[in-house]
């Protein structure tokens, strides 16, 4: 591919040039990226059960969820802070480092207070690895095709969802919980490779991003990004809906007796794989809105074929839906936080988006599973929808007044 290719028409009528999005730098991201994501999908349904067998009860398996969490969350606002000053790909390169190490150590847990302090650990790593990962992504997409970039970014993620499950159990079922975690090692060494061969930022760079950071007044500022506000709460009402989804299909399949339940991730992993080759491209040329409200409406049609389910089909249906519409929304709305933040403020503004998101998805899980509780998972899966019935209006309001805002400052022009 040629760095320069044929003019585009952006949505304001530009003419621009179409400059090059598949580098070996982007390539060498995604899939170190894809690395990060299926060490810890392969996690996520066998920890628990490692856990079990180390006697945790319930109470306790559900804290070392939670912990994981919990900690990527506080630790994300002082990753911005820490790259400005020892630079973005170091500090990635720690943060999977340590994603490595704690994988590596759980089987050596032998009691639930060992794995309780390496879950934190775990999630440091995570929360700065997840944090600068979209971050040096931003740096590297060209800005005329940041939406089509973010949504090929995050096809890892979709891979993950698919195989990472998949792939833990067999490996837990045929060689048990030590290979697993010598696995997970060894996928995010590979992805601590990948990384080494990115491009960092350099000293220049590196001196605006604290000029900045040092300029900056207000204490809260150094932590939150106020312009990614408004996508970081739309994407908190997505983590909302999400939450529930993945937590309790499998518990939803025995409810109803829906058999092959396994399938629904596979689908879902497919259809947010394949709509970011056309998502990405509609953000850049005809703009936020003809993403991220069709893709809510998505999401909830795959809520109500949810709430409608009696058979596999059915389900893999609701799973096509549900995974087109978060593998549009989620790229179109880091996509939008990056396009409104200036370069040295693309880690904070990251940090505030990512936070909201896995703040909607721990709080999800836990508010739709009392409605579970207080009637039944389809029943659930049909309150889910309010969440982007609620991000609809959000949304719609906030663009309103951006409309108004705009029209105003015309006839004060003229």
């Amino acid at each position: 591919m040629g760095e320069l290719g044929t003019t585009i028409s952006n949505k304001r009528g530009i003419n621009k040039v179409k400059e090059s999005l598949w580098t070996k730098p982007f390539v060498l991201l995604i899939l170190s990226n894809l690395f990060l994501f299926l060490s810890l999908e392969m996690l996520l349904p066998t920890l628990p059960m490692f856990a079990a067998n180390k006697g945790g009860s319930d109470a306790e398996i559900g804290l070392i969820i939670g912990l994981f969490t919990f900690s990527a969350v506080l630790l994300r606002p002082f990753v911005g802070m820490a790259s400005d000053k020892f630079g973005k790909k170091l500090l990635l390169l720690v943060g999977v480092a340590i994603c490595l190490i704690g994988t590596a150590s759980y089987y050596a847990a032998v009691t639930i207070t060992m794995m309780l302090m390496l879950r934190i650990v775990h999630g440091v790593g995570f929360g700065i690895s997840t944090t600068l990962y979209g971050t040096v992504a931003s740096d590297i997409i060209p800005a005329s095709r940041r939406g089509e970039g973010m949504g090929f970014f995050g096809t890892g993620n979709a891979i993950a969802i698919s195989l990472g499950p998949f792939l833990g159990i067999w490996l837990m079922e045929e060689f048990g919980f030590s290979v697993l975690f010598i696995v997970g090692a060894c996928i995010l060494l590979i992805a601590m490779v990948c990384t080494a061969f990115v491009k960092g930022d350099t000293k220049e760079e590196r001196a605006k991003a604290q000029i900045a950071s040092a300029t900056e007044t207000s204490f809260m500022l150094r932590f939150i990004e106020p312009k990614a506000l408004m996508p970081s709460l739309l994407g908190l009402l997505v983590g909302l809906s999400l939450g529930g989804v993945i937590s309790f299909i499998t518990l939803f399949g025995k409810e109803t007796g829906v058999q092959n339940i396994g399938f629904f991730f596979l689908v879902l992993a497919i259809s947010e794989f394949l709509i970011r080759f056309i998502s990405g491209r509609i953000f850049d040329s005809k703009g936020r809105f003809w993403v991220l409200f069709p893709a809510a409406i998505s999401c909830i049609v795959g809520c109500i074929i949810l709430y409608m389910t009696k058979s596999t089909g059915t389900l893999l249906l609701a799973a096509v839906f549900y995974g087109a519409g978060f593998g549009a929304i989620f790229p179109g709305l880091q996509a939008w936080v990056i396009d409104r933040v200036e370069p040295q403020r693309r880690g904070v503004a990251t940090a505030t988006f990512y936070n909201a998101f896995d703040i909607g998805i721990g709080s999800g899980a836990m508010l739709l599973g009392l409605v579970a509780t207080w009637s039944n998972y389809a029943t659930m899966y049909l309150v889910s929808s309010l969440f982007f019935v609620i991000y609809l209006v959000v949304y719609f309001v906030y663009e309103k007044q951006l409309k108004q805002a705009g029209l105003a400052e015309i006839v004060k022009r003229s």
